[in-house]
């Protein structure tokens, strides 16, 4: 049985935006440079005829894969989710007992993770997304990493 992939409506649309421009643009892009390299001739030793059928070849996979993971989707409405309870698609405030230091984290299924955003969206496969799902504001979470454990106290939950 496929594995269910969680998904806000920003991640599933993108996915299919990805996948939209795949096929209507780099598909046809990919079959001119086969044609093209056909053209050249012998195909035993021809690299341009090796490089665009490979290149088609990965094309053809990212197609598949996005497919597969669009039909295996379970969008999160963002509608139905609770804003007092961490879950996917929410924001996550929270204070390192620790340290003092403040951090926010959105909680996004695992094809849409980026620690780079702002803020930062964590799967919530990884240690710090599943720790905190499921809880409340003021509820503190131990949560093992590899330097240790860390202890966030959760200050806020947003949609």
């Amino acid at each position: 049985m496929p594995e269910e992939i969680l998904l806000t409506q920003e991640g599933y649309d993108k996915l299919e935006a990805e996948r939209d421009e795949l096929v209507s643009v780099r598909r046809k892009e990919v079959s001119e440079r086969l044609k093209e390299a056909i053209s050249y001739g012998d195909l035993s030793e021809n690299a341009e005829y090796d490089a665009a059928k490979n290149e088609q070849a990965e094309l053809e996979e990212r197609i598949h894969k996005l497919e597969t993971m669009m039909r295996n989707a379970t969008i999160i409405n963002e509608d139905e989710v609770s804003g007092d309870v961490a879950n996917i698609g929410v924001v996550v405030d929270v204070k390192d007992t620790a340290t003092g230091e403040t951090d926010s984290f959105m909680l996004v299924g695992s094809t849409e993770a980026d620690p780079f955003a702002e803020p930062a969206k964590i799967t919530n496969d990884s240690a710090v997304g599943h720790a905190l799902l499921g809880k409340r504001v003021g509820e503190t979470v131990e949560i093992p990493v590899p330097d240790g454990i860390l202890h966030y106290l959760i200050t806020g939950i947003t949609k």
